[in-house]
């Protein structure tokens, strides 16, 4: 079975585990629950609906761009609302064996164990969400989910595949306002690396980070190795690699309009999104030079000698070409009778 099957077959796995717990959240609603930040006075539930858009293309990511064994493509999307006091995953934090297992394979079993356990002990965790793989890099799925004024955040997480332990997500992202919701918000994802395994690329085969890491943002710079899938000196920022739009969705079901305003990038339809296009340029890489070869001449007269580079990596969307590959200098030639 190949890799687009597996996660198929994971998803439908996944729904039927997720859709037994979604009563997880009954019977929160009168527990106190601790806040560290702005208390939500919303007197109703809310709605939304949850899009998300794989903006992996090989323009905006050219270098080591999956094509095949697997194809750049997405894992299922996992996500809980809460209240502030839980977190499903941290930035500069160390991830759980849950989110080790979904960002390195994902699998989301052990994942959505720690979900139940947190919900039956603490009660922070009000409901959990899931939407379908994306069997490509680019491509949207969807779904809807409820929060209320106790549990208001949102938090969730997308496996990148093929990928060693890199994700995307959004970790407690409060959807309310003070005394009210907020209607729409698009956010840009960036990857993580989930700090369990050291590879560099995005087909690098699997090696465990010894101690493990904590969880950190993946920059156009950082790590900082040539190597690496997300390495591009040139740029100072990455492209998103992918984005999320929450909307609010009236109590008649229907979702409330977007109207847009180009001096706000927070206010965008799907179609706006998915029109979007980057080119990020990549530099043609070149290996090191060989050693110089022999000198070729006549005994007692001046010669010539040569050295070769490889390619590397080609240039791509504009990227500086590639340099001389061979090298001539002048030699006398040694030894000579």
């Amino acid at each position: 079975m190949d890799t687009s099957s597996n996660i198929l077959s994971i998803s439908g796995a996944l729904y039927h585990l997720i859709v037994m717990m979604l009563t997880l959240g009954q019977g929160t609603h009168s527990m106190p629950v601790p806040t560290d930040g702005p208390v939500c006075t919303a007197s109703e539930t809310a709605q939304y609906k949850l899009t998300f858009f794989g903006k992996w293309t090989r323009a905006a990511f050219p270098k080591q761009y999956p094509v095949y064994r697997p194809p750049a493509q997405w894992s299922n999307l996992i996500g809980v609302t809460h209240s502030s006091d839980y977190h499903m995953w941290q930035r500069n934090a160390f991830a759980s064996n849950g989110v080790r297992e979904f960002a390195e394979k994902g699998e989301a079993w052990t994942l959505m164990k720690e979900v139940e356990a947190a919900g039956e002990r603490i009660q922070s965790v009000y409901g959990v969400l899931s939407a379908p793989a994306v069997v490509g890099g680019t491509g949207q799925t969807n779904t809807e989910f409820e929060v209320y004024a106790k549990h208001s955040y949102l938090s969730f997480i997308v496996h990148l595949v093929p990928s060693p332990d890199w994700f995307v997500g959004v970790e407690s992202f409060d959807l309310c306002d003070g005394d009210h919701w907020k209607d729409n918000v698009l956010l840009e994802l960036f990857p993580y690396d989930a700090g369990t395994d050291s590879g560099f690329t995005f087909s690098s085969p699997n090696f465990e980070t010894m101690p493990q890491d904590k969880i950190t943002q993946i920059t156009s710079s950082s790590p900082s190795h040539p190597a690496n899938s997300f390495y591009y000196p040139r740029l100072k920022h990455l492209p998103p690699i992918a984005k999320v739009m929450l909307t609010k969705i009236r109590k008649n079901n229907q979702i409330i309009s977007l109207l847009v305003d180009p001096t706000q990038s927070n206010q965008l339809t799907g179609n706006e999104i998915e029109d979007t296009v980057i080119n990020t340029p990549l530099d043609c890489e070149v290996s090191v030079w060989s050693p110089w070869g022999l000198c070729k001449s006549k005994c007692g007269d001046s010669g010539v000698q040569h050295r070769t580079r490889y390619v590397i990596m080609h240039s791509a969307n504009s990227g500086l070409a590639c340099p001389l590959l061979e090298e001539e200098r002048k030699c006398l030639q040694d030894n000579c009778l």
